[in-house]
């Protein structure tokens, strides 16, 4: 699987390096600022970029802006962004084009070497990783917002938890319920959103880009 890293750090863009390379990823490109990083994606087409979203240099939001014009040429591009605070407008702007294959995560809560492989292969298949901070918060701002408001307080906390990129498993086990009772009510989050069921798209990752996009 070939990855793309942007990161202006060096210890830790030789350490995501490395730390992928063991996991079996082949790093075809990492650099250090903005304007390099729009070539590379393009040019390489990676599985997944691993992205900084503040980059050289300005250090606003290069690193977001680059991986946005890039899923413009390469649509679908899977792009995993890493922020050291949450930025409610970076995530709902990368999650406008309603692709899927995103993700966002804060950097000091990737401690858990498992769980950041885990996230970046999931964003790379096209799946959606979200930092429960960053689920939190755009929960927050969205609590009196269509189509959100049709949904249950359970229905918000399966849907949160969807967004976290956890199995229905998984989301029983933190619910403490059964996974018959949260399929219930997934299919109810899906009607109540308005996606019926399709052969040829992922409702769970429409889903939950409904529940994040602004």
């Amino acid at each position: 699987m070939r990855v793309v890293i942007a990161e202006d750090l060096a210890l830790l863009r030789d350490g995501l390096t490395r730390l992928l390379t063991a996991f079996g990823f082949e790093v075809v490109a990492a650099v250090d600022n903005g304007p390099a990083l729009l070539p590379a994606l393009t040019t390489h087409r990676p599985d997944v970029a691993v992205v900084d979203v503040r980059l050289p240099p300005t250090f606003t939001d290069e690193g977001l802006q680059a991986a946005i014009a890039a899923r413009t040429q390469v649509p679908g591009l899977p792009v995993l962004v890493l922020s050291q605070h949450v930025e409610q407008l970076y995530a709902r702007e990368l999650l406008s084009d309603r692709s899927g294959g995103v993700g966002y995560l804060l950097k000091d809560r990737v401690s858990d070497v498992g769980q950041f492989v885990d996230a970046v292969r999931q964003v790379a298949s096209g799946g959606t990783v979200m930092d429960p901070e960053v689920v939190a918060q755009l929960l927050a701002r969205r609590t009196r917002d269509e189509p959100l408001a049709g949904l249950t307080a359970r229905e918000r906390e399966v849907l949160g938890l969807m967004a976290e990129g956890r199995s229905n498993a998984a989301v029983a086990g933190r619910l403490f319920v059964t996974e018959k009772a949260v399929s219930k009510h997934i299919n109810s989050i899906f009607s109540k959103l308005g996606l019926p069921p399709s052969d040829d798209d992922n409702r769970r990752v429409l889903a939950v880009l409904t529940y994040l996009d602004a």
